[in-house]
Order: C-alpha cells, then structure tokens, then sequence
C-alpha cells in the first residue's frame, strides 16, 4: 500500500505524496483492484498562479484506500482513468475540477456530483464541509481552501485535509443518492451531470485584456492602447513565472497608469495608484509597456460591437415589453422552484430565460417555447417543468404592453 487507507474522518495519522510515475502506475492497480465508484479531486493554486492546472490529485475508493497524487510531478495520468474507464467518477462541483483533470489525461464519462446533487435537492449549504455535516453528521474542517497549493514540499495538514475530502465522498454520494430517490429527482441529477460532462470549453476572447477592471473609465482610445500594452506585458511576465497577474500589478494600477499622462519613467513610479508587489521591480518592464501604448498606431475602438443581451435593468426603455416577459416569467419559476425545493437558476439557466425574454418564438405556444429552450441547452426535465410556465407568463405579458398608438397620416 502506498497511503494508508483512511478509515474514519478525523484519523489520519501521517499521509504522503505520490510523486513519481513508478509509484503512481503501482498505485492505479490498487485503485483497480477496489470496489465502487472513485471519489476524486482537485486542488489548484487560483489566485496564486497564472495556470488552472492541479497542482494535487487526491483518489479515493473503497477497499483500495486513499491517494494523493502530485500532477506535475508524474506528468500523464491517464493510466488512472484507462483502467477504470467505465466506473463512476464522484466529486463535488464537478464543473470546477473536470477541466484540470482532463489535461492530465482523467477524462471521466460517468460522474456523480454531490454538490449540484445538494442543489437540486434544496440544500441550504452546498459546500462540502456543510454537506459532509449535514448528511454524515461529521465535522470536516476547511480551513486550507484557498491555500497555495504550488507550495513544496505540502504540510501535512494540508494533506491530511486535502485526503479527508475524498475519503468521505462516496458516503456522501450514497445518501445523496437516497435523497434524490426519495424526492424523485434522481433523472434529474443524471441529466445535469451529463450536462456538466457534456459542457464545451469557454471560447478564448479575441481581446482578453478588455476584462481589465475599471477599463469603462479610460475615455481615449490612447488610453486603452497603454491598458492594452501594461496588461499584455504584465500577462507575460506572469505566464512566464506562473504567478497569477494580478499578483504582480492589479488592474487599478494599470487603468491609472492608463488614465495618467505620463511623460518619463520617474512620474510612473511615483503614482499613487501605480502599486502591486512588482510595480518597482519590474518598473523597466511597464515603462517599456507605456511607452508601446503611447506610440502605437493601431488603436484600438472604444466600443467592441457585442452579440451579448444589454442587462435587464436597460430593458425597460429599449424594449419594455421584453422586460415584461422577463419579470412575469421569473415570478412563476420562483414560485415552482420554491414548490420542488430548489435554487430557481437550477431550475432554468437565468440566461436561457432572458434569452427567451427578449426574442421569444413566434407565435407563442408550449411547443415552439419548448423547441427554443431545446435549442437553447435546457435539459429535458427542465423543459418539462417550466415550458407551458414560460408560455402562459409570456402570453399574459404581451397582453398588458399596450401598443404604440399609431399617428394619423
């Protein structure tokens, strides 16, 4: 055995990382060689680094014991998934962890996932922790979360945390499983989490740097050349070092730069707002950036053309009577979530209704708001339970629009 079995929360006396190919090959025969569903996560280093990728993979599987692997240390871990390509994955919030485990070659096609499973059954508190005592009746400390899991060598109290998430997994999904059984949404939850398998990668922006914070404030498009180069600079020095960008400058120094009219290096660094851990060490650096964004002759266009819905709140005089729709829609789903004991955005994506809102088919009945949901992505159950709701609200909200009164000629 390569760690010690867990056999209780709380009970773990030393555990230790797998950290070469060797062990970890030996490792997936024992993990093999268990019985059920494998109970798998993740744990990256968000807010510290610059990737997404896992930086610790902990394995659990009953009469096999529990695991934690160390990604960039043993490279491809397909191994793991080859071997036990037809089992059951279980996690918690699946959608945060499938993207990192797939590129280490995990690629599960069957999960479990109690976190949107607590969702759907009208969890007050989804989190693990809350869900382990709820379900369980045990107390399961989280207070490593949001450490930097980059660190080496790991403390042993952030394994022995980091194993303990996996341990109880499987005890979790069982009585969860109960649950759904009992309250008829087991369907449900298979759905949605062939959804999550089934969910395509977010499409890459084409001007990633216009997520710059603050960047509405920059009125010239001189200004957001100079936000355009600081923030090009500043994501490949942290690409390069793997450090999250904004722990090298934050975006308010960037847009003050930006905002600023600067003449030499000396007024950059003696700007306030201009800080960041690295705003002095690496002052050539974004000097260097400035002064590309002050002379580049490709300025970019103040206003990106958008396909995106404007927000609800400007609705009301652009088109009031899809604000109408909206509104009278989103009392009825209320009232049906409350009725199944659910979040009302599990029971209909709010983008897919404000989607509908503000282009709905024509003409409106059950069928045709039942094609658009299809082809908007709702699953089959939720089609089921809110079609002829949508239908009927959007009905009765076009009735209380009244017309434009149309001018004698």
């Amino acid at each position: 055995m390569l760690l010690a079995s867990l056999p209780a929360a709380g009970s773990v006396v030393s555990v230790r990382v797998i950290d070469n190919a060797q062990e970890f090959l030996e490792a997936c025969d024992v993990i093999s060689a268990g019985t059920g569903p494998l109970a798998i996560d993740a744990e990256r280093a968000s807010g510290f680094t610059y990737s997404q990728r896992a930086y610790l993979i902990q394995v659990h599987r009953r009469e096999a014991g529990t695991f934690l692997f160390d990604p960039p240390a043993i490279g491809d871990m397909s191994e793991l998934f080859l071997q036990n390509a037809d089992q059951e994955w279980v996690l918690h919030a699946a959608s945060q962890d499938l993207a990192c485990l797939r590129e280490v070659g995990i690629t599960p096609t069957r999960i479990f996932d109690t976190e949107l499973s607590a969702r759907l059954l009208g969890m007050e508190r989804v989190g693990l922790g809350p869900v382990v005592e709820s379900l369980l009746g045990i107390h399961l400390a989280k207070e490593h979360s949001a450490a930097d899991w980059s660190t080496r060598p790991l403390p042993e109290p952030w394994l022995k945390y980091a194993a303990l998430d996996v341990e109880l997994l499987v005890d979790v999904r069982d009585e969860i499983e109960k649950l759904l059984i009992e309250s008829d949404k087991l369907g449900w939850a298979q759905e949605e989490f062939q959804a999550t398998l089934d969910k395509p990668e977010k499409v890459v922006s084409a001007e990633p740097w216009r997520r710059i914070s603050g960047l509405h404030t920059l009125r010239t498009p001189r200004q957001l050349a100079v936000a355009r180069a600081l923030w090009t600079a500043r994501d490949e020095v942290a690409q390069r070092r793997d450090v999250s960008p904004g722990r090298l400058i934050p975006d308010s120094a960037i847009v003050a730069a930006s905002r600023s009219t600067l003449t030499n290096k000396s007024e950059l660094i003696g700007l306030k707002e201009f800080n960041g851990r690295a705003s002095k060490s690496l002052l050539d650096t974004w000097w260097d950036a400035v002064l590309i964004g002050l002379k580049d002759e490709s300025l970019p266009v103040m206003r990106v053309p958008s396909d995106t819905l404007p927000p609800p709140r400007a609705w009301v005089d652009r088109k009031p009577e899809a604000l109408e729709r909206l509104q009278l829609a989103r009392e009825v789903l209320s009232a049906r979530a409350e009725e199944l004991s659910m979040p009302v955005e599990n029971l209909l994506t709010p983008s897919i209704l404000r989607e509908l809102a503000w282009a709905p088919p024509s003409p409106i009945t059950v069928v045709s708001i039942t094609e658009a949901l299809k082809k908007h992505g709702a699953r089959i159950w939720q089609i089921t339970e809110t079609c002829a709701l949508i239908s009927n609200a959007f009905v009765e909200a076009d009735q209380k629009v009244p017309e434009e009164p149309v001018e004698d000629s």
